[in-house]
């Protein structure tokens, strides 16, 4: 027995269209199909779609990856994500050890293949310590052999890879050797100038990292790595909780780049995600605290949101349309790495299907 979902807004064909619905039974969906004169469907949603992609996802369920670099972990934090909405998640380790780096390779090549898992975001530890924001200073250093035969190997076993650095901490051919591999390279945690983040754009940079944050602000005479984020194609990651960045500095980056769909949403979620109210990191415990995670000495450290809940925040907040909102979250990030989008299909998973009503809550298929 089949339901029927009548949608206001279904995504098909790159676009929301209207005046579609979709049928569903056992878990999957079956067809897209116009909605007949008269037809009474068993649910009516406000947006139906393919599940967001969500680039930066630091933990979830209780988990963080850094402190459980294992197969079961990402396997969980996947699991965690797709119960919410994120149907592609890549799980995404901070500053560490090289043998927990080590580690968390071989988890990834092991784990890879499982459904929703897209691939490892490895942030760090080639970063600037004046901009390491929760970052533990003790482990990062220079660019290293170890670091590129890590990346090397996961790129061999064919799995995507995003590695933040600091473009000014890093040689420029090291940088093209990187991005030669088919890594994504993105700079954050930097306090490039305008200069050194153009050099690093030239040498293969092409994305930035949770724009704003661990980053000098732009100013007048010294627009920075922000100001050449904002200016140049490349595609910038941005972390929409409401406490990471103002909502009104949010809609300038949207609307100021020179090329349309080169912002895209990252969460940032920490373990707190689907899980209790705190973690540790670094021997330290985070908690939430009025919705934001703090650290001991009282700063953000991660986020505690959703991807579904900034495509909500986007349209509420910042202005944006319902589809530029999708874009962000669901189909620009896959650009950015340069992977196919998914389209609603028949047999589709109800997992790799988020539904949302008229106040973009999720609803349950």
């Amino acid at each position: 027995m089949h339901q029927l979902v009548a949608a206001d807004f279904i995504w098909t064909d790159g676009a929301l269209q209207a005046g579609l619905a979709a049928e569903v039974s056992g878990g999957a969906l079956r067809r897209i199909r116009p909605l007949a004169s008269g037809e009474i469907p068993d649910m009516h949603v406000h947006l139906l779609a393919p599940a967001l992609t969500d680039l930066q996802v630091n933990g979830s369920g209780g988990i963080m990856l850094n402190s459980d670099p294992s197969a079961e972990a990402i396997e969980h934090i996947v699991r965690t994500q797709r119960t919410l909405g994120t149907g592609w998640v890549m799980p995404t380790l901070i500053t560490c050890e090289t043998e927990r780096m080590r580690k968390t390779a071989s988890a990834a090549k092991e784990a890879w293949g499982l459904n929703g898992f897209l691939g490892l975001h490895i942030e760090g530890p080639h970063l600037n310590v004046l901009r390491k924001g929760t970052h533990d200073p003790s482990f990062i250093r220079p660019m290293d052999d170890a670091t590129l035969e890590i990346v090397e190997g996961l790129r061999s076993s064919g799995i995507p890879v995003m590695l933040t650095l600091a473009p000014e901490m890093v040689p420029a051919e090291t940088i093209r050797r990187i991005a030669d591999l088919g890594v994504v390279v993105s700079a954050g945690h930097t306090a490039a100038t305008a200069a050194e983040a153009h050099r690093g754009l030239d040498a293969g940079v092409t994305c930035f990292t949770h724009l704003y944050n661990a980053m000098p602000p732009m100013e007048s005479r010294k627009p920075g790595v922000v100001g050449v984020a904002i200016n140049s194609d490349a595609y910038a990651g941005i972390i929409v909780d409401g406490h990471h960045v103002d909502w009104s500095m949010v809609a300038l980056a949207c609307r100021a780049r020179p090329v349309p769909d080169r912002m895209f949403m990252v969460s940032d979620a920490m373990a707190t995600i689907g899980g209790p109210d705190h973690f540790e990191l670094y021997g330290e415990t985070i908690h939430v605290c009025d919705g934001a995670l703090i650290n001991q000495a009282g700063s953000l450290a991660g986020a505690h949101v959703d991807l579904a809940t900034c495509l909500a925040n986007v349209v509420e907040h910042v202005g944006l349309s319902l589809e530029e909102a999708y874009r962000m979250a669901a189909m620009t990030p896959l650009d950015a790495m340069g992977l196919e989008r998914p389209t609603l299909r028949s047999q589709m998973p109800t997992s790799e299907i988020i539904a949302l009503d008229r106040r973009l809550g999720r609803v349950p298929l």
